[in-house]
């Protein structure tokens, strides 16, 4: 893994948002942040704060551009830092395709219809990007993807996801200090 790194974390700003499953990426990103030390600031369209990890240099970032513009964010971020993308970024995002509360690491790939990571490869340039994946599940009602990313999850959903918070958080240490593909043989063989 590259020496100076960007973790960012995908969500929607606001009090409206805080919970959803949509702001997963949010919320691991925050607690990394929290566990590393880290006091968020706004800057680069983000909240943004620096710590270190052994040798490595982390930059958390949270984009305050909404979802569909992350992108924005990332892009001023890297265009003004020491990061060097597309080895040096990792995002963690709410995933559809994973029960709640999987964690899985992926190392480039589709975009999975995913729009904060569209307008991240679109700014960029690149796929090739770290992306950490948070499972939220799928609702019933595939015409209804919309309210349910954007909707709190039950209780018995929380729960699940309070623990994937941490789970996410040990996932992107891992690919920071081993590297993505150690990172993703450890993380990716776990049944949750």
């Amino acid at each position: 893994m590259s020496k100076q790194v960007l973790v960012v974390g995908l969500g929607n700003p606001g009090s409206r948002y805080r919970g959803t499953r949509h702001n997963m990426g949010f919320a691991v990103a925050d607690a990394l942040a929290s566990d590393l030390g880290i006091l968020l600031s706004r800057r680069h369209q983000g909240l943004t704060g620096t710590a270190r990890l052994g040798e490595h240099t982390v930059h958390v970032l949270l984009p305050q551009t909404f979802m569909n513009h992350s992108g924005l964010a990332v892009a001023e971020f890297v265009r003004y830092s020491p990061v060097e993308y597309p080895e040096g970024l990792i995002v963690i995002h709410d995933e559809l395709d994973l029960e709640p509360g999987v964690v899985r690491i992926k190392l480039g790939g589709g975009l999975a219809g995913h729009n904060g990571l569209k307008s991240i490869a679109h700014l960029i340039a690149t796929q090739n990007f770290v992306r950490v994946r948070i499972g939220i599940g799928r609702p019933i009602d595939q015409s209804a993807v919309v309210d349910f990313v954007l909707a709190r999850p039950k209780p018995e959903e929380r729960v699940e996801l309070d623990l994937a918070v941490q789970r996410g958080v040990d996932a992107v240490r891992d690919v920071i200090e081993l590297g993505p593909e150690r990172a993703m043989t450890q993380h990716n063989q776990r049944a949750r």
